[in-house]
């Protein structure tokens, strides 16, 4: 890690309120979990008076299972972002070039930075264009966060085709795939998938990802891995969640559904909406100041993400997809601003 990146490189600012006051869609995490899950967690107390296990089979088996792999291509990760900068770590040297897409998400170029490398900034409607040959990595984020658009499955893949003829790792951030009904890159040689479970099943604060890679990759992944790196609950209730099929398809159903009726009625309140196949929504407000905006929400008691944080974006706001009784509230104060 590059010393000098560490001590002065700022923090990427993220969304979320800690208040319970606020009704926060700054974030984009599902506002419910799966039933059972909380007896699920009390329950892996026991388990954790002891190390645990080594490896952890049964969050492997259910991670495989998840996303259709093998459950020894599987690296549990303290959540997604851990699995990104394993990968990052091993892939980049300092001087390397990296090929991070823009308009999203910020700790791409961060972890890049932190390693010494230097992140070239490809537009997000391009990365799938990239010359990998060009780049000791290429990051792909699926659905894309803050745009909210899914990557073409087959162009994807030609994009993976291409970087192992190139000899360059693909790493693709399928933190909101869950959310979708598409396939997961995980099968892919020479491809890196990181995987988030704080999204899906609106849990952040467990801290439960993993990384899928096969060959080679899978292997320095695996080895890089700090052994114990999840503890027990978060294991328990991980796999506990990967397993609830009937959750994941209630979810996709609300979500979209919502996400069509809140993209409509926000379209004719003036906003211009990006299309989302993801749980949140990417506005370009107008004429609206962001900063009048995002004050205009918080004064009603609702968080919003102030977007212009992202590169690229300078007249945007993003809002997750919640409950439908939530999202009214929000529909009723954004018509306000």
């Amino acid at each position: 890690m590059n010393f000098d990146a560490a001590r002065e490189g700022p923090r990427t600012p993220h969304g979320s309120s800690d208040d319970p006051a606020v009704l926060d869609f700054s974030a984009n995490c599902n506002p419910e979990v799966p039933d059972g899950v909380e007896r699920v967690y009390r329950e892996a107390f026991a388990a954790a008076r002891t190390y645990p296990p080594e490896p952890p089979r049964d969050y492997r088996a259910a991670a495989a299972a998840y996303v259709d792999c093998a459950p020894d291509d599987v690296v549990p990760t303290p959540g997604g972002l851990a699995a990104l900068r394993l990968t990052i770590d091993l892939a980049v040297d300092a001087g390397d070039p990296v090929a991070v897409p823009f308009p999203s998400f910020g700790e791409y170029a961060r972890e890049v930075r932190l390693q010494g490398g230097e992140p070239v900034f490809v537009p997000q409607v391009g990365i799938l264009d990239v010359d990998p040959g060009n780049h000791a990595l290429v990051v792909v984020c699926t659905p894309n966060n803050p745009t909210g658009e899914a990557a073409d499955t087959d162009r994807l893949r030609d994009l993976a085709a291409r970087c192992r003829d190139a000899g360059t790792p693909l790493l693709v951030d399928e933190a909101f795939l869950g959310f979708t009904d598409r396939p997961s890159l995980a099968r892919e040689d020479g491809v890196i998938v990181a995987r988030s479970l704080t999204k899906l099943f609106g849990l952040p604060g467990i801290r439960a990802g993993f990384a899928v890679a096969r060959g080679e990759w899978g292997a320095a992944l695996s080895n890089a891995r700090r052994t114990w790196n999840l503890g027990a609950p978060a294991l328990a209730t991980g796999a506990y969640c990967m397993r609830r099929e009937g959750f994941v398809r209630d979810t996709r159903d609300r979500v979209a559904s919502e996400r069509e009726r809140m993209a409509a009625a926000l379209a004719d309140a003036g906003y211009d909406v990006h299309p989302s196949d993801a749980p949140f929504l990417l506005l370009d407000t107008g004429d609206r100041r962001v900063d009048a905006v995002v004050a205009h929400t918080a004064e009603a008691g609702v968080a919003i993400r102030d977007a212009t944080t992202f590169r690229g974006l300078d007249s945007h706001v993003r809002v997750a997809v919640r409950t439908p009784a939530e999202n009214d509230r929000l529909l009723e104060v954004l018509r306000g601003a």
